[in-house]
C-alpha cells in the first residue's frame, strides 16, 4: 500500500516526570518508519524539565499538550485529553516508558484494514531491563486470542495498552478512560473494547514493557487491586459474564490484596485475604500469584 494512501495512526503518550526514560519512548515512536502518524504527548503536570524537554522537540508529527495551568490530573484524565485531539482512524496508547518495536504500527494498520471486525488487535510484547535488553516475553509461542470476554475479565493478560491498536470508532462507542481510577484503568478499558467487538492477536512483536526503579510500589499495587473490585463490579452490570468468572475473579483479587499486605508486614489483614479467596477459587488464586510473582507490574 502506497505511504500517502496509508490511514492515519495517533499514538498518545501520557507522561508525568519521565524526562530520563521519554526521550527513548519518543524515538521508538518516530523511527516506525510508518508516514501517516500523529504522536500526541500529554504532559500531566510535570516538574523534573519534562514540559520543557517537550517543548524542544522540532518534528511535526509531534504535538504537545498540558492539562490547564498544567495541572497534575492522572493518566487517564491525560490520555481522554490526548484522545479528543486524535485524528487518526487507529490510537495507540504509550506510556511514556516503554517502547515500540520497530515496524509495528505498520503491521497493526494492516491487520485493522484487512478485519473491519475488529476493534482492538495486540501484538507479542518483551519486559526489558533498564539497558533495554530482553527478560522475558509477555506471551507463550502457543497463546491464541479467543476475543472471549470471560477470559480477559479472568486472566488479564493485556498487560499494557502499548501492546494494542484501537480502531477509534470503537473507542467513541465505549466512551473515554475512567478517571476516577489512579491505577487499573487500562485494564476496565481494553475490557470495555473486548464487550462490544472482536479483539485479535497478531503475534508480531511490537512492545517492550520497561521495568525500572520507578514501576508500580507496594502502594501503587494497593490501588490497583482495590480499583480491580470496582472494576469487576461495573463489568457485571454491563455485560452478561459468567457467574464462575465473577468468582473466580474476585478470589484472584483477594489473593493479590493479601499478597500486599503480606508485603507490608500486615499479617492479620493479609491472612483474612488469604481465607477469602480459599473459599472462592484456592487453586487457581494460588496458581495465578505464583505465575505472576515475577512477571509486569501491570498484569492483573
Amino acid at each position: 500500500m502506497d505511504q500517502d494512501s496509508l490511514p492515519l495512526v495517533s499514538v498518545i503518550t501520557p507522561s508525568f516526570n519521565r524526562v530520563d526514560l521519554l526521550p527513548a519512548t519518543l524515538n521508538s515512536v518516530l523511527s516506525q518508519g510508518y508516514e501517516q502518524l500523529e504522536y500526541l504527548i500529554v504532559d500531566d503536570g510535570s516538574t523534573d524539565g519534562t514540559w520543557e524537554w517537550l517543548n524542544c522537540v522540532d518534528d511535526p508529527r509531534v504535538k504537545v499538550f498540558s492539562h490547564p495551568d498544567r495541572k497534575n490530573r492522572g493518566q487517564a484524565a491525560s490520555i481522554n485529553l490526548g484522545l479528543r485531539y486524535a485524528r487518526g482512524r487507529y490510537v495507540v496508547i504509550l506510556d511514556s516508558d516503554d517502547l515500540l518495536a520497530g515496524g509495528a504500527l505498520a503491521a497493526h494498520v494492516q491487520v485493522m484494514e484487512n478485519t473491519p471486525s475488529v476493534g482492538m488487535v495486540y501484538g507479542q510484547g518483551y519486559a526489558v531491563d533498564e539497558r533495554a535488553a530482553r527478560l522475558y516475553k509477555l506471551f507463550p509461542s502457543s497463546h491464541q486470542e479467543e476475543s472471549d470476554p470471560n477470559r480477559l475479565l479472568l486472566d488479564c493478560y493485556i498487560v499494557s495498552p502499548g501492546l494494542c491498536m484501537f480502531r477509534k470508532s470503537v473507542i467513541s462507542k465505549i466512551g473515554q478512560l475512567e478517571e476516577t481510577f489512579r491505577a487499573a484503568q487500562d485494564h476496565d478499558f481494553v475490557l470495555r473494547v473486548a464487550e462490544v467487538s472482536r479483539i485479535a492477536y497478531s503475534g508480531v512483536e511490537c512492545f517492550y514493557y520497561r521495568k525500572h526503579r520507578g514501576t508500580i510500589s507496594a502502594n501503587g499495587q494497593l490501588s490497583r487491586w482495590k480499583n480491580g473490585f470496582k472494576i469487576l463490579e461495573r463489568a457485571a452490570v454491563r455485560y452478561p459474564y459468567q457467574r464462575s468468572t465473577l468468582r473466580r475473579r474476585r478470589a484472584v483479587l483477594y489473593f493479590r490484596l493479601g499478597q500486599v499486605y503480606l508485603e507490608k508486614g500486615m499479617y492479620l489483614k493479609a491472612i483474612s485475604f488469604f481465607l477469602t479467596c480459599s473459599l472462592l477459587d484456592p487453586r487457581r488464586a494460588i496458581a495465578v500469584g505464583l505465575k505472576g510473582a515475577n512477571r509486569a507490574e501491570g498484569a492483573f
